[in-house]
């Protein structure tokens, strides 16, 4: 196939096939007519579907075993409270700017997570949504570059205020201005900066959905008819959809271009507060009673030598063993290992919803999902009731279940599947589902550049 001179990537974080693809088809003309040239179909994540490390490990063509990042939030030792943030410098892989760089060619990235801080690259670099604020100039590589976007872009913007919020005004302002800002900056970037490859991932897309998806899905427990928000969501697409087009304007016939999200999104149907349910199995012990408000566990003690396992909360489960000679005061023996972490997955898998009914909750040893396990992973990660079920880690919510979230209102959870839509020299148009591991080799092929083989994913094209 002919390289292409150029690739634009243009990263829609969270973007849902079945928006897309389906219920918004045909009111978004310009992903319409890109999609009527290109290879295009849904995107599967990887395990877990999250920003971080989904964006890191598309770019670098590593999962994350091998990235050993299994979250936002990552062990960095076996102590109990050793839980800290995943950063730009917390990927020791090479990514798809580097092997660029290395040849001599330029990039542009505009906020692709995780990129704070923000290191040296060839060419420009803006943070992403981990960046604390854009009041310096911490925020941009070369630093001299922030002055020109405040004085000729507008300035930019990492991300919103609270996203979780129930001011709905107020925060759906502020989505659509982010938008604006993080495609202003790029826009900007492509017409006055030189590159070879460009890269912007818009977080608006996934703030949108977690703050206004049970507005216009019928199927959300908190649909409400007629509601005032009904029409956002669309309205939201649409001007997306416009500003691509925008930018498309600086991609000619010899450029490949490719709109891409991380994962997907789907309703949220409530919580399962996973150490309340380890308190109730008898394997959490606490130093003090249950709360009757929500509380971080760590905020009322563990008994440490009274419990053999712990959880965190998020989009997913994430279950640890309190293994002797493993944890500092560890209470399952290493022989009992595995027969002890088989049931604890058996009885995770089968925790009902809040009416008592079965739900598709699936349940993974990192061991299994991965070649390669780095790092601390979690014992067990698991997916409840097909990720319509967030996992709740405080304790003080009165049972098992809840219907909101202790982090502040959320609408959506993520979903396994996000888009992608790949056009450029000698990519044939079809509908082929794909993985987000094949991103990383399909571009460097396009290019017409050599594939590292330690990329384990073969190239769609």
């Amino acid at each position: 196939m002919p390289p292409a001179s150029k690739v634009m990537v243009i990263g829609l974080d969270c973007a849902a096939p079945e928006l897309v693809f389906d219920r918004f088809a045909g009111q978004l003309p310009h992903l319409d007519a890109l999609r009527e040239r290109s290879r295009w179909g849904k995107l599967e994540s990887v395990t877990p579907p999250i920003t971080v490390p989904a964006w890191a490990c598309m770019m670098t063509g590593k999962d994350p075993g091998r990235l050993g990042i299994y979250g936002f939030r990552n062990r960095t030792s076996h102590a109990y409270d050793d839980l800290k943030t995943a950063n730009s410098e917390s990927i020791k892989e090479r990514t798809l700017w580097d092997l660029l760089g290395s040849l001599g060619l330029k990039s542009i990235l505009v906020g692709v997570p995780p990129s704070y801080p923000v290191l040296p690259v060839k060419g420009i670099r803006l943070g992403c949504f981990l960046t604390p604020g854009t009041d310096g100039n911490d925020w941009a590589y070369p630093p001299a570059i922030v002055e020109e976007l405040n004085e000729s872009a507008g300035g930019y913007a990492v991300d919103v205020a609270d996203f979780r919020s129930p001011e709905k005004d107020r925060l759906l302002s502020d989505i659509f201005e982010l938008n604006h800002r993080q495609f202003d900056a790029a826009e900007y970037l492509l017409a006055n900066k030189p590159w070879d490859f460009f890269m912007m991932v818009n977080i608006a897309v996934d703030r949108m959905h977690h703050a206004f998806w049970s507005y216009f899905d019928q199927g959300h427990r908190k649909y409400q008819p007629g509601n005032p928000y009904e029409g956002k969501m669309l309205d939201f697409y649409k001007e997306v959809d416009e500003r691509i087009g925008r930018l498309l304007e600086h991609a000619d016939d010899s450029t490949a271009v490719l709109i891409v999200s991380d994962h997907g999104a789907k309703r949220i149907d409530g919580g399962i507060c996973i150490n309340e349910w380890l308190i109730k199995e008898g394997l959490l012990t606490l130093k003090g009673p249950i709360p009757d408000e929500p509380t971080p566990y760590a905020k009322i003690g563990v008994d440490w030598s009274n419990t053999k396992a712990w959880g965190e909360g998020g989009y997913y489960a994430r279950v640890f063993v309190n293994l002797k000679g493993r944890e500092p005061e560890g209470q399952v023996e290493p022989e009992e290992y595995d027969a002890f972490r088989n049931d604890l997955a058996t009885k995770l898998a089968a925790i009902p919803d809040d009416q008592g009914q079965p739900i598709p909750t699936s349940v993974y040893k990192p061991e299994e999902l991965y070649p390669e396990v780095n790092n601390i992973a979690p014992d067990l990660l698991a997916h409840f009731g097909a990720l319509h079920w967030r996992s709740i880690g405080t304790v003080g919510h009165g049972g098992i279940h809840t219907l909101e979230n202790d982090t502040g209102p959320d609408d959506a959870n993520h979903a396994e599947f996000g888009i992608y839509v790949l056009s450029g020299p000698g990519v044939e148009p079809q509908h082929a589902d794909g993985h987000l591991l094949q991103i990383a080799p399909t571009l460097l092929r396009v290019m017409g550049k050599r594939v590292p083989k330690d990329m384990r994913s073969e190239p769609m094209v």
